[in-house]
């Protein structure tokens, strides 16, 4: 109303001005919603052209980290890159090795391997055939579901325990052939040679006829478990079951009627060749059954299983798991009322969401736990693992952790944590994990992230844990804390860096900061200058040093900067392709021959000792096997019975012959006592050892000595390294005139406080052995002054009496070698 009531007071002429005036005002309008929409799709296609660059930014961080490094190798000479090239392929070679560790388990039994246990042990019987004067125990409903002939046969006699005499009408049947033939009823093989069968096909082309082509055994099985047909037991889940001498299961006999509604029809042989749990039942009720009246069983026998340990909700999925060999979560029944049936379901406490698939995995783990049925845990293991995102990662590392937690869940959950570390470190996920986590998984050489990426998610880690500890000291602080950090430009001087450097002391260390690239990085530089670093990079302290700058990286003649790298696949890639690339432009390639030995040790020319300290060392300590920590008595490493451990060794002869082995210690960067203890950690998880068990095959190198080879590749190019065992650490052999070689063994190198006596026992000479090894080719390459120089640090020399030394004359044939090709005879003087 107000604005018709001021048109009306408005003079007439005015009326076309105020006309024109509302159409300027429109149209002008009408441009300024244009305008405003072109500037909107302009900052919108800015936006998304900003979101493309973000995008392509973060697909590009490979590409930074391949740069990064292409800088820090600049200035590094060929043999300094082909090192660190081997460097890379030793990892990656042991990286195989450890995943093929981390899976393995010990192999669970399928169906068709139960039920020829079944077979063969005889247990559970209900029928006794008689051919030919020898009674074969067997199940009367494998037979009956499996071959019509006994179909019909044992219709006739339905009593529990029958002796049933069976008659052939085909000529030829042995007692032999007539257990192939039930033998092939239970598990579809004969168990005859080929050969054997080859000859036969005639007469079982008969017998074909007369007893009836079975359908396959996966078809039969599953007509079992649908139908019910010859099912001998009652399988029910009671909230309360009536407890007796066995625990938490009742038994009561019941009559051959129709499963009453709610009771599943299943079969004792089946139930007892899959889980010894049910096994064991029923040599209890039988044995109980015969102490009360005489006979095991003549009617039907109802499980009641507690519904507070094995659900029924999970019965579908455990016979299908039973029967089938399949572990399909869909045959979970729903967790929300269903009116129809009251015992389909499994109500929730109220304010509890239902359970994730992930868990239902777990409770079914426990399931097949608790009936020692292994096919079943197996299977949820996998889907387990499978299930692993960085969501849920901490909640089945929690529980994979625990005692009752799968240890084959936990390796993949940290090999998981390995490969995705990028991801969590950008995620929550990373604030809740607990410090030891945190130190197992940066303590890796296989993580999947640069230093700076370790370094900035360590630091971030810490930070956390200082706020939380603010919190608990006064929660008050808290949310000013928070808000600092959370704010632009974040006030962390708040934050105590005492505190923080008491908080990451254990982690810093951890940090390979000397691999930590680029050198002006804003993380790095941040951390110098809160002091959580105590010394800047090798490569940023400059050339003054006289170190090289691939020090840090490889095995050069300065061992005191060396850090293993990790294998990081970017830098990994670009290290290789520089080589590529490298090798493209040069055409004579001969310069990188004699590169394979700058991995090992410092060689020294004829001016130079042996760099004792960067060869060694390292020698000494990749032999250095013990037995000191088994503790037997205490209990703490299960040792396994003679019969097992002979198998164990094969398994590991045989692992360490593969290709995969011998290539991992064939390469000249390898890690050797490495590489064996991930080939026996494999071998001691396949048996179902745990983990501590590896100390009874290390510890049994001493008692094998038909093993002392085993480790070495049968090629003999495992960089010319000494065997383990009771091999001598060092054999070399000085040249000698006239053709004749004495060979000197040094062996185990004394502690220093072993006294002099200890040390002269540990040099000795056989010549007799001089055909069993051949000098490592590092010591072929060396001078005989620079091995003296080199050894003479371990020697213990005691004087000897000077008349006789004086009397005495240096051999005629002996010559020393002094690295300048040529040889010189020492004087009666020397």
């Amino acid at each position: 109303m107000g604005v018709n009531t001021s048109l009306q007071d408005r003079a007439p002429g005015s009326n076309a001005s105020t006309l024109n005036s509302a159409r300027s005002a429109q149209l002008f309008s009408d441009y300024d919603t244009v305008a405003i929409r072109e500037k909107k799709k302009k900052a919108s296609k800015f936006a998304t052209l900003r979101k493309k660059l973000s995008r392509s930014r973060r697909h590009s961080r490979n590409y930074d980290y391949g740069k990064a490094l292409r800088e820090l190798t600049s200035s590094w000479t060929t043999r300094e890159l082909h090192s660190l090239c081997d460097e890379y392929d030793a990892l990656m070679a042991l990286k195989d090795l450890t995943f093929l560790a981390s899976v393995a388990r010990p192999s669970a039994c399928t169906i068709l391997e139960d039920l020829a246990a079944l077979y063969e042990n005889k247990y559970c019987t209900d029928v006794d055939l008689v051919y030919e004067g020898t009674t074969f125990p067997a199940h009367r409903a494998i037979l009956c579901i499996r071959c019509a002939l006994f179909r019909e046969l044992l219709s006739k006699y339905p009593e529990y325990g029958a002796e049933v005499p069976v008659v052939i009408r085909t000529a030829g049947v042995d007692v032999t052939l007539f257990s192939a033939l039930l033998r092939f009823l239970y598990t579809g093989d004969f168990g005859l040679e080929t050969g054997h069968l080859h000859c036969l096909r005639k007469l079982l082309n008969s017998l074909a006829s007369e007893f009836g082509a079975p359908n396959s055994i996966d078809q039969d099985l599953r007509t079992l478990l649908d139908t019910g047909a010859y099912s001998d037991a009652y399988l029910v889940f009671a909230s309360d079951p009536v407890p007796d001498h066995s625990g938490t299961i009742y038994r009561r006999e019941a009559a051959p009627e129709s499963a009453p509604f709610g009771e599943i029809r299943c079969h004792w042989a089946i139930l007892a060749a899959r889980s010894p749990f049910f096994r064991s039942l029923f040599f209890r009720r039988a044995r109980l059954l015969f102490e009360l009246n005489g006979r095991v069983r003549d009617c039907m026998t109802q499980i009641v299983l507690d519904d507070e340990i094995i659900p029924r909700r999970f019965a579908r999925i455990l016979l299908n798991a039973i029967y089938l060999d399949i572990v399909d979560m869909t045959f979970i029944l729903p967790t929300n009322p269903c009116p129809s049936n009251s015992v389909d379901y499994h109500v929730f406490p109220q304010g509890l969401s239902p359970a994730t698939p992930v868990e239902e995995a777990m409770d079914l783990y426990h399931i097949g736990q608790f009936l020692d049925f292994g096919a079943l845990s197996q299977s949820c293991e996998d889907i387990i693992a499978e299930s692993i995102s960085v969501e849920n990662f901490l909640f089945i590392l929690s529980w994979s952790s625990k005692s009752h937690g799968s240890n084959w869940v936990h390796r993949q959950a940290v090999h998981f944590l390995r490969e995705e570390f990028l991801q969590i470190a950008h995620s929550p996920v990373l604030l809740e994990m607990d410090k030891d986590c945190l130190i197992e998984t940066i303590s890796s050489d296989f993580l999947q992230a640069s230093e700076l990426d370790i370094l900035a998610a360590v630091i971030k880690w810490g930070e956390h844990q200082l706020i939380r500890r603010a919190e608990e000291r006064d929660p008050s602080l808290l949310s000013q804390t928070a808000l600092n950090i959370s704010r632009k430009g974040t006030k962390k001087r708040d934050l105590s860096e005492v505190e923080l450097r008491e908080i990451l002391a254990d982690l810093l260390t951890l940090v390979r900061v000397d691999h930590a690239i680029p050198a002006n990085s804003e993380v790095l530089v941040n951390s110098i200058k809160r002091g959580l670093i105590s010394s800047p990079p090798s490569h940023m302290i400059g050339p003054d040093t006289g170190h090289s700058a691939a020090s840090a990286w490889v095995r050069t003649r300065n061992p005191g900067l060396y850090v293993k790298p990790r294998l990081f696949a970017p830098y990994c890639e670009e290290a290789k392709l520089i080589i590529k690339e490298m090798n493209n432009h040069v055409p004579d390639q001969s310069s990188n021959v004699p590169i394979q030995y700058m991995n090992n040790c410092a060689i020294p020319d004829a001016l130079y000792m042996l760099d004792e300290q960067s060869y060694l060392p390292q020698l000494n300590h990749q032999w250095s096997f013990s037995s000191s920590t088994i503790d037997v008595v205490a209990g703490t490493i299960p040792v396994p019975d003679k019969e097992v451990l002979q198998e164990m060794r094969r398994r590991e002869s045989d692992l360490t012959r593969n290709k995969l082995a011998q290539r991992a210690y064939s390469l000249l960067s390898s890690d050797r006592l490495a590489v064996t203890r991930e080939i026996q950690l494999r071998v001691v998880r396949e048996f179902g050892f745990p983990d501590s068990a590896v100390e009874v095959l290390q510890g049994s190198l001493d008692h094998a000595p038909h093993r002392q080879d085993a480790c070495l590749p049968s090629s003999g190019a495992c960089c010319g390294l000494p065997h383990q065992g009771h091999h001598p650490l060092f054999q070399f052999r000085p040249r000698v005139a006239g053709g004749r070689r004495g060979v000197y063994h040094l062996d185990e190198r004394p502690s220093p406080s072993a006294s002099p006596s200890v040390a002269r026992s540990h040099v000795h000479s056989e010549s007799s052995r001089e055909s069993q090894t051949e000098p490592p080719p590092v010591l072929l390459a060396m001078p005989d002054v620079a091995i003296a120089t080199a050894s003479v640090g371990h020697l213990s020399v005691e004087e000897e009496d000077t008349t006789s030394a004086s009397s005495s004359q240096p051999p005629a044939d002996l010559d020393l070698d002094l690295g300048d090709g040529t040889c010189h005879a020492p004087s009666a003087n020397q």
